[in-house]
């Protein structure tokens, strides 16, 4: 009997080839089996019938464990056997079948990491050990399928020690395209800033030493550089703030193990699971009392962005020295993607760090850290990224055509809807300069060369002005598509819906800004949202409070409160008081107290953002933002230290959720009751308000489920207060879960309410 068998889903880059020739062997079958050009696999048995059931039954039950098979479709094959043994043939570039795709980096494994520390192993101390079922995939591979010489490796040839074990099928390297060793691998090298190399024969744990000594230091990972320095010391923090300018945004640090984050974070067994887990995403932990690292790691925050070492390099590093944890933050310009390859970084980071440590091996991807937080237990994505993407999200649903997205302005992701998958890039971060935005459109085509996607329409945001928008229109013209334009909250709402299988919602949706179908900033909406018929109604939404001065509001969040507190009250003698927070003091506030009087042509947001940053700066928490969603960030972190002492039942009138009134309670009861249960009474307030709202018109459309996305709903006290009052009501509560609620996850939304729709 002869059968051929296609295999679609992550099955290249996980030891499926080498499990199928054990597994082929094992049942005495004859064959093949072979990479495709389309990310699967393609297998010919020959032999006995029921030994090719075994097999098949084995495939499904046995499969590696970073494998996922999508699908297995199976063929009868006419003629007589061809074949005397079962080997692994040279792969083909034929694609044919659309919907696989290549895994994403992992951290190096156990049986890797015992090796590392093993004096007889011959990659004894080697800091890019890997093997099958570790390693960087995404990262390396220039193109499909995924062969060593389609990879960044192609640069080493293997020794024969490596080749021995590349072709050995008992060996746990036996086809594992990363194989390499210190003789014919990869090598890191120390430098000066201006690239002058320091012979040291350990530079990763002279690098090490250095970092604890209060150095700064760029580090080349897998997917890019970060700048790193130790986390107990306050100079070289200071300095790094200093040049990365950087005043007041946290740091991500990575910690020896995971018994030290437990010196200076609170750990719960869910978090010990995911930071520990392969992808090692950085894990936003609550700080201990007895908090043991610099506040300039994370100025007047409540917690910290903690991951751990997932390379051989990086375990390295904390060897030889003291240090509980390194800074390790992104090495990458303002607003401009992380840096990858080792000129760019000497000719961008030579005059921000005090010396290089260099690997010799090319990045073919970019890709961040991904980060995530818990919410009572379950995990939210603050950055789907390594260690993720650009593995696929499964839906339950199937679409009906196959759409691309690309996302809004800030915080960018691409994505490509296929099917009952859906295929997220890594982190492109804000759309704001060229550098950007090729970066996510060279991303965008690489996804759709590695899914084999057929493209039919791309979507984006619909402010005409964006640069997303106007590249959509581009491809569209460019490659047939039909572009469609989605409104911001809508997206994020139908991506929520899309994840969870449901057609109709009740969705609150919290942001900073979102353009509105009437041209106004959107912010703190409630829609009634239908999947099958691309639309949504505004049914209900916050207040609308006015953006003196514009975009400066938005940075100078005292704009907000002034604007909104002088509806109601004389805000002149509290704004003089606080002149020294404006950028030009005394001048600027009269100016500000001029444009209050001409309320006519004021700019107005409906933003549950921009609330929370008027209630920050009121209570003198954070006056300037600095970095997205600082005075947020912060206000949640005073809050969690408050309690609902203070009550303010939610004023709803036509549809529309007062927050005038809770900015003026607040604002009179400065110095009555502490920042902190003022800044809970704010959130209390909202949530409460909104969850009320939703209730309601869930119970006037018959809908039982009402979703909660966007950017406020990675703030833990919004959430839990909403699913709290909703579930009480008897009514589903929907979050995020395999995508971040804020704009990372935004691409999804605009290409699920595409895809799933009569566009």
């Amino acid at each position: 009997m002869r059968v051929k068998v296609k295999v679609t889903g992550i099955v290249q880059g996980v030891g499926f080839r080498p499990l199928i020739y054990r597994t082929a062997v094992e049942n005495k079958l004859n064959g093949y089996v072979k990479n495709r050009g389309d990310a699967g696999v393609e297998i010919l048995l020959e032999g006995n019938e029921n030994n090719i059931k075994n097999f098949l039954k084995d495939l499904k039950q046995k499969k590696p464990p970073l494998a996922q098979i999508h699908e297995i479709l199976t063929t009868k094959v006419s003629g007589k056997n061809e074949y005397g043994k079962f080997t692994i043939h040279k792969s083909s570039k034929e694609a044919e079948l659309s919907g696989s795709v290549i895994p994403p980096d992992i951290a190096v494994c156990d049986d890797c990491l015992k090796e590392l520390r093993e004096p007889e192993d011959r990659r004894h101390d080697y800091f890019f050990i890997t093997c099958t079922n570790c390693g960087p995939r995404y990262t390396i591979i220039d193109q499909l399928p995924y062969d060593r010489e389609n990879t960044t490796m192609r640069d080493f040839q293997m020794c024969s020690f490596c080749q021995n074990q590349y072709t050995d099928p008992a060996n746990r390297r036996f086809h594992a395209q990363t194989v390499a060793c210190p003789v014919c691998g990869p090598k890191a090298y120390l430098t000066t800033p201006d690239g002058e190399l320091i012979k040291h024969k350990d530079p990763i744990r002279e690098a090490g030493k250095l970092l604890s000594e209060g150095h700064i230091l760029a580090i080349k990972g897998y997917g890019g550089f970060h700048v790193a320095t130790a986390t107990t010391k306050d100079k070289p923090l200071m300095r790094l703030r200093e040049v990365k300018h950087r005043s007041q945004k946290p740091f991500a640090i990575m910690a020896r193990n995971l018994e030290t984050v437990k010196t200076f974070a609170e750990v719960s067994r869910k978090e010990a699971e995911t930071l520990t887990s392969f992808s090692r995403p950085i894990v936003l932990l609550n700080k201990t009392e007895d908090y043991c690292l610099s506040e300039l790691v994370a100025p007047n925050l409540h917690n910290v962005g903690v991951m751990l070492p997932y390379t051989g390099l990086h375990y390295m590093l904390f060897d030889d020295v003291d240090e509980p944890a390194f800074v390790m933050t992104s090495a990458n310009p303002p607003n401009q993607p992380i840096i990858k390859d080792n000129d760019e970084a000497l000719k961008t980071l030579g005059d921000t760090v005090d010396y290089f440590l260099f690997h010799n091996r090319r990045i073919a991807h970019r890709c961040d850290d991904s980060v995530i937080r818990m919410h009572d237990g379950k995990g939210v994505f603050i950055r789907r990224s390594r260690g993720y993407a650009p593995a696929p999200v499964m839906l339950k649903a199937k679409a009906k055509c196959c759409v691309v997205g690309l996302g809004g302005e800030l915080n960018n992701t691409a994505c490509v809807l296929l099917g009952k998958k859906v295929f997220i890039s890594q982190h492109i971060g804000d759309v704001e300069n060229l550098e950007t935005r090729d970066f996510l459109e060279s991303t965008m085509q690489y996804l759709i060369h590695l899914t084999n996607a057929r493209v039919e329409a791309v979507a984006c945001d619909s402010h005409p002005k964006f640069t997303t928008t106007r590249l959509a229109q581009e491809l569209a013209e460019k490659n047939g598509w039909q572009t469609v334009q989605v409104q911001h909250h809508y997206a994020h709402i139908a991506a929520l819906m899309a994840e969870h299988d449901v057609n109709e919602i009740v969705g609150v949706c919290c942001d900073g800004y979102g353009y509105g179908v009437d041209g106004e900033a959107w912010g703190g909406e409630i829609l009634l949202s239908n999947r099958e018929e691309f639309g949504f109604e505004r049914v209900a939404h916050l207040e609308k409070q006015p953006l003196i001065g514009g975009d400066q509001a938005t940075r100078y969040p005292l704009r907000i409160a002034a604007g909104i507190l002088s509806k109601k009250t004389d805000v002149r003698e509290w704004l003089q008081q606080n002149a020294q927070h404006f950028p030009h003091g005394e001048e600027e506030v009269q100016v500000l107290l001029h444009q209050i009087q001409r309320k006519s042509s004021l700019i107005k947001t409906t933003s549950c953002g921009r609330v929370l940053d008027a209630v920050s700066a009121i209570l003198g928490i954070c006056y300037e933002r600095t970095y997205e969603g600082e005075p947020s960030m912060k206000l949640e972190s005073a809050a969690m230290k408050g309690n609902s002492v203070l009550k303010l039942k939610p004023i709803i009138k036509n549809n529309t959720l007062d927050t005038t009134q809770l900015l003026l309670e607040i604002f009179e009861n400065l110095g009555k009751h502490s920042k902190a249960d003022l800044a809970y009474l704010a959130h209390a307030y909202l949530a409460k308000g909104l969850a009320e709202l939703a209730i309601e018109k869930a119970a006037e459309n018959s809908v039982r489920t009402v979703g909660f996305s966007g950017g406020v709903a990675c703030n833990e006290i919004f959430t839990l207060t909403m699913r709290r009052i909703v579930e009480t009501a008897g009514l589903r509560f929907l979050v995020h879960e395999a995508v971040p609620p804020g704009d990372g996850g935004l691409s999804f939304g605009q290409a699920a309410s595409v895809g799933f729709s009569h566009f």
